[in-house]
Parts: C-alpha cells; structure tokens; sequence
C-alpha cells in the first residue's frame, strides 16, 4: 500500500538544475562509457554496451512500446509506487467513457455488475487462485480492515494480531485501529528492515491466543520477500488465520495462494499492475473461508438479490460477499487490461528478467556505488528479494531530487532509502546502468563540491 511519496520529483515539475544534477548524465556518459574493472568486474559487463546487449536479447524488449513512456530521455524506475499507463488500457477507458458509459448509459451495468468479479480472476490467474477467490473492490486499506475483522470474528477468545514493525504504515494502523476497538493485543515483531521477515520470529511470536497474523509478502522499503508457505504453515499449526499485504509482490513476484494454502490476502493495483493512481485494489479469500467468514461493511452490492432492495442485510454466496458499495468501472476495467497484460507476458518470464535486473543494479552498485558510501539495503540473495532494490546513504533524499533533474525517476523511503523500482515489462537495462551511473556522478560531484 505504499502510495507515492512527496519527494518524487517528475518530469515539468522540477527545481532548478543544480551543478550536480546537470553534470550527472553526461558525466555518467563520459566517465563510465566503458567501465573500470572493479569488484571483480570485468570492463565488458560495466560497460554500457553490456547493457545494451542485455536489452537487444530480452524476449520481453517488445511490452515496453506497450506503454506510454513516449519520452526518450526518461529512466522511469518508480514503477514500484506508480506504473506507467498501458496503450491497452488507454483504449479501454476510452471505450468505457465514450461508448458504455456515454452512449450505452445505465444499460451497461448489465455488462458492468460483474466485472469486479472478472478482473478479480484475471488477478486470480496471477496470484495462483482458482476462479472465484480475488474479488477487485475498494482500496488495500477498506479491504485489510474487511478481512482483518472478518477472520477476528472467525476465531473468537482469541485476542491476538501479529504484525511487523517494518508492515507498511496503512497495515499497522489499520490493525492498531482494530485492537483498540476490540480490546485485543497487537503484539509487534522486530524485523530487520533490509533483510526482512524471519520465519522464527513468527514461531515464537503466536501461540493458542493468536487469532490472526498480517505481513507483507515483499517489503515495501528494502523489498525483502518473505517465505509465504513457511509462515502460513506457522501460522496454521498456531490454528491462527494468516492475511497475506501482496501490493509490492503481485505482478512482481510469482504468488501461489492456493498452493501455500493461504487463508486472506489484499492487494493494490497501481503499481505492476499498472492500473492507475487510485485504482481499485483486490482481496483474496479463500474457498475453504467464503461461506465461513462474514465481513463487517454491509453495502448492497454485497447483498442477495441487491436489486429486491430488501428490509434486512442478506449477504450474497461466494466472495461477492466481499463486495460494499458501487464500484468504480473505469478503474477496475483499467486492473482487467493490467493484469490480462501480465499474464500474456507470464509470470515466470517477468520473474526470471526481474532477478536479471535487480541482480545485474546491484553489481554496478557494487562496483559503482559501494565505495562512495552507499550500502545495500537488500537482501543479495535473489530468491529473497521481489522488484526493487533499495540503497542506504545519509543524502539519499537529496540523491532523488538530484537524479529526477537528469530524468532519471527514482523514489525516496525513510530512514535515508533510495529505491530503484524495476517493472520487468518497462525497465531496460541501459535504463539501470544510467541511473547507477548517474548517482555515482552525483555523489562524486556533491563529494568535490563540498570540498571545494
């Protein structure tokens, strides 16, 4: 639920070029053009020209013209707090506003009451959930506040719910909000917020008072990815439910629900999704709980048989029990388009390039960005790491503002982040050796000037 910061600085929307940040493109240009042998490196593969190989043998080199990055000179890596807009979904809203709502008007909802259950298993596909489980409705925050509660219920004299310091704020908040309405605990575990969950801490932190436990599957500042089917199974053997945050992992990560046996998980969609700035999110419940659970926000599109406008709440079968108020149309036919853009690429192809890119950042950040006071604020170890890569420096909020003045579209967390989100349909790997050349420039010319 990571929603964008207010240090991104965007293209139109800039400050004043300073020497640092105009000298960090064509200084990164000149002075790396070839590369040194640093690290263990060789020339070649510090080179741009490595890059541009890298891109010219990408089976995925083609989606990027899917998208509307029309700006040559731009390097947008913050895909991770805002995709692009996909061409695919441009048309669609077009339809939708011109022609099914413009000239079809009311009669489209024949077409339209079903779509959130329609893009939900298109996100289904995607998440490794059979049909009828992911329902696109509301925000991440309405639907962890729906699910936290709906699995509370499910396991009364418990009074338990585990979180992690390090859960994304709206996460924390959420579940400190419920806990106090209920007298229960919100019992917090310690993690190390660049490496990530530990499967043992979760051990020893339930136990049979616990009800529920809700944790990000990637991290959202270091983007660490937790071991879904060891926790879950914790979880279980505690006889607790486990509610699984996917905002930084869908589209980024393979996710096998189902096969991890998982019990509730929401998601956004405006990020590798690529669905929009407010788009709807999802939520995922699973077939064994659907009948079981009963959520605490009666809205009539939630109801049996909505239209008899009944005098009493009657909750409708399945996950469309989930479901609250009106949805928006326009957004959950733009999460329809993402994910069905996604799945034609397919999650293992995204994943095999997402490692390629991650891995390929840190070993220029190695080489490039290490000695000059950078520190790897992420796991190294691919299989334990989702789409972004985090830096640790004491100016890393100057170092976005000074990147976004070359272009160059990164994103700034707390405490001294710089995170280089890198989408595996839109990122190119000229893309991460630009900005890994860029803020070796920058730190180098910031260095020099503060001496001179």
């Amino acid at each position: 639920m990571d929603q964008p910061g207010n240090h991104i600085l965007l293209r139109g929307n800039r400050p004043a070029a300073t020497a640092a940040g105009r000298a960090a493109a064509s200084d990164a240009a000149k002075a790396l053009a070839w590369g040194d042998i640093v690290s263990g490196m060789s020339q070649v593969s510090l080179a741009r020209e490595y890059a541009e190989k890298l891109d010219a043998d990408d089976p995925l080199a083609g989606f990027r013209d899917r998208f509307t990055l029309d700006d040559p000179s731009l390097v947008y890596l913050n895909g991770n707090s805002l995709g692009p807009l996909p061409r695919a979904t441009l048309r669609r809203l077009e339809e939708v506003i011109r022609q099914e709502w413009g000239t079809a008007l009311a009669r489209s909802w024949d077409h339209w009451v079903d779509l959130p259950a329609r893009a939900g298993d298109a996100v289904g596909r995607l998440t490794g959930a059979a049909p009828g489980q992911v329902l696109v409705a509301d925000n991440t925050t309405v639907n962890l506040y729906k699910l936290a509660c709906a699995a509370l219920d499910a396991r009364p004299g418990r009074r338990v719910i585990v979180t992690d310091q390090d859960n994304f704020p709206s996460d924390r908040y959420v579940l400190e909000g419920i806990a106090a309405q209920r007298g229960a605990e919100l019992r917090m575990l310690s993690t190390d917020i660049d490496q990530g969950l530990d499967p043992g801490a979760v051990r020893a932190a339930v136990d049979e008072d616990t009800a529920l436990v809700s944790l990000s599957h990637v991290a959202y500042r270091s983007g660490a990815l937790a071991d879904m089917a060891a926790i879950t199974e914790i979880v279980h053997q505690a006889g607790a439910l486990m509610l699984w945050d996917l905002c930084h992992s869908v589209g980024a990560v393979p996710v096998e629900l189902d096969r991890c046996d998982v019990d509730l998980a929401v998601g956004c969609t405006y990020k590798y999704l690529n669905a929009g700035p407010g788009a709807p999110a999802f939520l995922y419940v699973s077939a064994r709980l659907r009948e079981v659970l009963r959520q605490p926000i009666w809205g009539w599109f939630s109801q049996h048989d909505q239209f008899a406008m009944g005098p009493r709440y009657d909750p409708a079968a399945g996950v469309a029990k989930f479901m609250t108020g009106t949805p928006s149309i326009p957004g959950t036919a733009a999460v329809e388009e993402g994910a069905r853009l996604l799945l034609e690429a397919g999650p293992d192809a995204m994943r095999t390039k997402s490692q390629q890119l991650t891995s390929y950042l840190i070993e220029l950040g190695d080489a490039w960005l290490e000695p000059l006071g950078c520190a790897l604020a992420t796991p190294r170890d691919g299989s334990r790491r989702g789409g972004h890569v985090t830096y640790r420096h004491p100016r890393a909020e100057r170092l976005v503002e000074l990147l976004a003045e070359a272009n160059i579209v990164t994103d700034y967390r707390t405490p001294d982040r710089l995170r280089f989100g890198l989408p595996p349909l839109t990122t190119r790997y000229t893309d991460v050796w630009a900005a890994v050349a860029a803020t070796r420039a920058i730190i180098e010319t910031e260095h020099c000037e503060s001496h001179d």
